[in-house]
Order: structure tokens, then C-alpha cells, then sequence
């Protein structure tokens, strides 16, 4: 790690939705909960404080290496387990670790702050660094993607994730401009191929087009969409009854996610779409009716300008037994 990244990643990274995510999972001393998306554990440390038992997942060794020395500096306290592993097989790590149910279940979706806080991460455009973006730090990275992938492929990419609607002239900006190795290369043919004007200040000021393919290429290297929708089949699993889900999304495309599949999970829609999975049966209500959206206070937004794009939704279990999911819809 670079100086620049070093003195990143001790910034101090600020839990979104703090508050909301305790009063919604309202954990007692005993319970069993899951922190599928661990990163600096803010809300495990929490959990932890109201006398809870955390399984903590997450798929960036260097979040589980520093849960692993932060434990380390609390005794080793024997409540909070960590895994090593993807949240969508947080069933598969739960038996592993003998545990069949729990009682509460929190994401926190998308790339964390200590992520978009490191260049060498290749998350983010504020400082240039390589063209990576891997959360799991292995793999397919953006670099491959972009400079391998032909230009229908980069820009359905750049639309469906990104909501670029200018996907196929930025695709064949990126193709001429290959080969792309850094994060500054990438946001610069962006920019240029939609003339974008950064002296344009006021309200007629433009925002950072580069920011939709960021996180469209990011979405498709991680496969994030396709992992939240198993990881919300896997928390339906896994929830005793009373047991609460609670999602904290980023961008619509995550929230539609989720409120979709709370909303059916209750009973309030139809099955199948274009991003959930295709429902095997129709059966009785597995969540009670879920919340609505919960927002940043401006209080929080003022504190923390990355939560003003946050949406926490959640809902409780109930007796019925988890859906049967097939493949997921296209």
C-alpha cells in the first residue's frame, strides 16, 4: 500500500444509518445476527455492545484481515465469528459453524468506504490508480473487462447497470481508446465521449458523468445484483421466525431489489422480473409487511455526505417456510 492509500484507509469510515439499522434489528443479549457485509464493522461493534452474537461475512480479505486484529485488540471476544466468504453463502457458513437460524440478518450493499478511500483499490476516480474494482481482490477486473469485452458487451453493461444512456458511444470510446489501465484513463474517455464541461458551475452545472460507468463496471466484475438477490434468498432461509432482514441499498437498481422482494415476500405482488428470481411456487406471506423507505436525517447527511444516497428498507420473518427459488430471471 501506497503513503496516499495508508493515510486513505485511516480515515475514519462512519456507519450509514446507525441508528436506524440497531432500532430495526433491535438485537437482545444472545441473539444470533449476521453482518453479511462486515467492512470496518460498524454495525458489528454495535451489535456487539447490545450483547448479540455476529457471524461477520465479507469477501474483501483486508476487511476480515483487520476485523481479525481489531478482535484482537478486544480480548478475541468469542461472539463475534468471522468469515471469510461471499454473504450469499452465508447459509452454507452458518452450517458450517453448526448454526441453522438466526435472529437477525443486515446488509450494507455496494463498495465500502474503506474501498472507495484506497486508489490502489481502483474503486473510485478521485485519485488515479489501476483499473481494478475487485472486492475479493481476485478474478475478472475492470482493466480485463474493458480491454477484452467488445463494444455490445461494455455498453449493455454501461446501460443496465449503470443506466448510461449513452452506453454505445462511450463503448466505442473505450475501444479506441484501449488499452485502459488506470481508474484516471477510463473516467477521461467517459468525459470525453459526452463533452463533458467540469468549468460549468452553478445550476446549470453537470454532474460526473464518469460516476454511471464506474458503477456499472463495478456492478458487473462483482456481480453485485445477481449476489444481493441470492443473498436475500439465503437471509429468507436462515431467519427464525420474528427474525428481521434489514437492507441498507445505495442506488435505485439495489433498492428495487429489495423492496420487490420484501414486498412479494409479504405477499404484495405478483412473482418474477426482470432482476428477481422466478418464484417456484406462489405461497402463504414468509415476511410480515415491511417497512417503508428510511432515509438520512439531514443531520446524518451533513455529517457523512455518503449517506445522502442511502435507503434502508427492512421487514420480520414469519412461520412460513422459505420460498422455493428457481433460476433467476433475466
Amino acid at each position: 500500500m501506497s503513503g496516499s492509500d495508508a493515510a486513505q484507509a485511516r480515515a475514519p469510515h462512519i456507519p450509514v444509518l446507525l441508528e436506524e439499522v440497531a432500532e430495526a434489528l433491535a438485537p437482545k443479549p444472545g441473539d444470533l445476527i449476521v453482518d453479511g457485509t462486515f467492512g470496518a464493522g460498524g454495525y458489528t461493534r454495535r451489535l456487539l455492545v447490545a450483547g448479540a452474537i455476529v457471524h461477520a461475512f465479507d469477501r474483501d480479505p483486508d476487511a476480515i484481515a483487520a476485523g481479525h486484529k481489531w478482535a484482537e485488540t478486544q480480548g478475541s471476544d468469542p461472539r463475534l465469528i468471522l468469515h471469510p466468504r461471499r454473504f450469499s453463502e452465508l447459509a452454507e457458513g452458518l452450517a458450517e459453524a453448526g448454526i441453522t437460524s438466526v435472529q437477525g440478518v443486515v446488509f450494507d450493499i455496494g463498495v465500502s468506504s474503506m474501498q472507495l478511500d484506497q486508489p490502489g483499490r481502483g474503486f473510485a476516480f478521485s485519485s488515479d490508480g489501476p483499473l481494478d474494482m475487485r472486492m475479493s481482490q481476485d478474478g475478472l477486473s475492470a482493466a480485463d473487462f474493458l480491454n477484452e469485452a467488445d463494444e455490445a458487451e461494455i455498453a449493455d453493461v454501461l446501460y443496465r447497470y449503470g443506466e448510461e444512456r449513452q452506453s454505445r458511444r462511450i463503448a466505442r470510446a473505450v475501444v479506441a481508446a484501449r488499452p485502459l489501465t488506470t481508474t484516471g484513463q477510463f473516467a477521461n474517455v467517459v468525459r470525453k465521449a459526452l463533452a463533458y464541461r467540469p468549468d460549468i458551475k452553478g445550476p446549470k452545472a453537470q454532474k460526473d458523468p464518469a460516476i454511471r460507468s464506474f458503477q456499472a463496471v463495478r456492478i458487473h466484475v462483482n456481480g453485485e445484483l445477481d449476489e444481493l438477490i441470492e443473498g436475500l434468498a439465503a437471509a429468507e432461509k436462515v431467519l427464525a421466525p420474528g427474525g428481521r432482514l434489514v437492507v441498507v441499498s445505495f442506488h435505485s437498481l439495489e433498492d428495487r431489489i429489495v423492496k420487490q422482494f420484501l414486498r412479494e415476500g409479504a405477499g404484495a405482488m405478483p412473482a418474477g422480473s426482470r432482476h428477481m428470481p422466478q418464484l417456484a411456487t406462489k405461497s402463504v406471506a414468509v415476511f410480515e409487511k415491511p417497512s417503508g423507505a428510511i432515509r438520512p436525517t439531514p443531520e446524518e447527511e451533513a455529517r457523512n455526505p455518503r449517506a445522502r444516497s442511502a435507503t434502508l428498507r427492512w421487514a420480520a420473518r414469519t412461520d412460513a417456510p422459505a420460498r422455493a427459488v428457481g433460476r433467476i430471471v433475466a
